[in-house]
């Protein structure tokens, strides 16, 4: 199939209508495998997916030079690389805070640019608000880094609506990335509002809530330690059981259409705007297959209302990050 395209921002370049995130190629949900994880990366592109998110943080580089691997055959302009930067980690793999400095920022974008093995990133963004380093610092930094060449456009992550002015002052940011699904729609009383006014775009990362909007949670519900989810509140204890009956309301839904839950909750999001484009955070093939048939899937307006009565955003059961996560997210403030 092919993909069709949008906007990114009114600043923006063109984008797949999804795009890849990349994160899980790199440990966060446990062991992948790497040759499926390319495949997986040549999937999207092969689909008309252009847009490729990574972290520098991401397994420690890992995921940038995975990627690497993945497109070094692609031609440059067949692709958009979206990077974020700022997260310290130690040896552990433990997180040491976020350093958004000009200076730090120079230091990590240069060090991207040579695991990914190109001349100029599309999208560079900090990971989180540095709270010791005005937004206007680093967004004046990236800034010049356009005016250089080592990047085509600014995006920020994770930031609040009144962050998303400031930054706004200072140079054209074409996309916030930010947490968004079905069950998760905190950004629609004042980012969304406020990220539309100023014209920029949304990379909603996050649209399955990381696997709990899918079917595969209800025959395994164990994690690895490493997995992400073994420590996030919404996948522990009572508050599991109490998500998977939102689940299993939205498995009936789907049912109906022939379509599984993770199509249902892809396909609700791309109702919401051409300015929003999903990250799909697919590792393998068949995933990747799925996700991206939720773009035929088009839903009238009664069937909407019965997705969001069958799991309303009020309902889910614990917070999307555990407590010392969450107070990093000017988004949540």
């Amino acid at each position: 199939m092919t993909i069709e395209q949008t906007q990114l921002g009114k600043t923006g370049p063109k984008v797949g209508r999804v795009g890849l995130g990349a994160m899980g190629m790199s440990g966060a949900y446990g062991k992948s495998d790497e040759t499926e994880s390319i495949a997986t990366i040549h999937a999207a592109l092969d689909s008309g997916a252009t847009l490729v998110d990574t972290g520098d943080f991401y397994g420690a580089g890992h995921n940038e030079m995975l990627i690497r691997r993945a497109l070094a055959q692609r031609p440059r302009e067949d692709y958009q690389l979206s990077v974020k930067f700022g997260a310290l980690r130690g040896p552990d793999g433990s997180f040491g805070g976020v350093d958004t400095r000009p200076e730090a920022m120079r230091n990590f974008l240069h060090y991207s640019l040579q695991r990914l093995g190109v001349d100029y990133v599309d999208i560079y963004r900090p990971a989180r608000l540095d709270p010791a380093v005005p937004i206007e610092d680093t967004v004046g930094a990236i800034a010049e880094m356009v005016q250089a060449g080592y990047v085509h456009h600014i995006g920020l992550s994770e930031v609040g609506a009144q962050t998303l002015r400031r930054a706004a002052a200072v140079a054209p940011i074409v996309d916030l990335q930010i947490e968004y699904a079905l069950i998760t729609r905190g950004i629609e009383r004042e980012i969304l509002p406020a990220a539309r006014e100023l014209g920029i775009g949304i990379t909603a990362y996050g649209v399955l809530s990381r696997g709990l909007l899918s079917d595969s949670l209800r025959a395994n519900q164990t994690f690895a330690p490493d997995d992400f989810r073994a420590h996030s509140p919404r996948f522990q204890g009572e508050n599991l059981t109490a998500n998977l009956r939102l689940v299993s309301a939205l498995a009936e839904i789907g049912d109906r259409h022939g379509v599984s839950v993770a199509q249902l909750a892809i396909a609700w999001v791309l109702t919401r705007g051409a300015d929003i484009v999903p990250l799909i955070g697919a590792r393998r093939v068949d995933r990747w297959t799925e996700a991206v048939a939720a773009l035929d899937i088009r839903l009238s307006e009664p069937e909407l209302a019965a997705i969001e009565a069958a799991a309303p955003a009020e309902a889910v059961a614990g917070d999307r990050y555990a407590a010392p996560q969450m107070a990093m997210l000017d988004s949540e403030r």
